[in-house]
């Protein structure tokens, strides 16, 4: 089931996601409905508090090569990360990154190089991964997310003023 995004500055989006005790039907239905949602919006990542559900939950999907030619996504290829935690970081990369939850915002942000992330799976059984590709950035990014934190609480002080500025110059041309 596709579910609403929350959208900043929705207050949701800061508050800290809870651990994940029960590996049951619930929280299948909540990755389940994660992947509908992140599929139907387009995204990369998504992280549970994006719709509302403050757990550790968070899913990555990112399209291999051929994929973006046939515009396919295949749920296999989707990884689904339980209460991850970063064991090792290192090294310092910048990229571009965008959020389902600041829609139409892209901006350089800088993040560890490589990553290593322990991390359970639907059923429960743990998992370590270590990255230095775009799912290194992808996971630190959802990670945030579980934390409580954007990606625009990463630009310098101008470029986040900027920002703001722009943010609410879009909202009230919407109302």
């Amino acid at each position: 089931m596709v579910r609403d995004i929350v959208i900043y500055p929705d207050k949701r989006l800061k508050l800290i996601s809870k651990k994940v005790e029960s590996f049951d039907s619930e929280l299948h239905t909540l990755l389940d409905d994660m992947y509908d949602t992140m599929m139907a919006k387009g995204g990369v990542g998504l992280a549970a508090i994006q719709i509302g559900v403050d757990k550790q939950v968070l899913i990555i999907n990112i399209p291999k090569e051929d994929a973006l030619e046939d515009n396919q996504q295949s749920k296999e290829n989707t990884l689904e990360m339980i209460n991850p935690t970063i064991l090792e970081s290192e090294g310092s990369e910048k990229s571009q990154e965008g959020c389902l939850s600041v829609p139409g915002v892209y901006e350089d942000v800088t993040r560890a190089k490589r990553v290593k992330v322990r991390y359970y799976d639907r059923d429960g059984v743990e998992h370590i991964i270590e990255d230095d590709s775009f799912l290194a950035i992808a996971m630190q990014h959802e990670i945030d997310h579980l934390n409580g934190k954007l990606f625009i609480e990463k630009l310098s002080i101008i470029k986040r003023k900027k920002f703001e500025k722009e943010w609410k110059k879009r909202a009230k041309k919407k109302k």
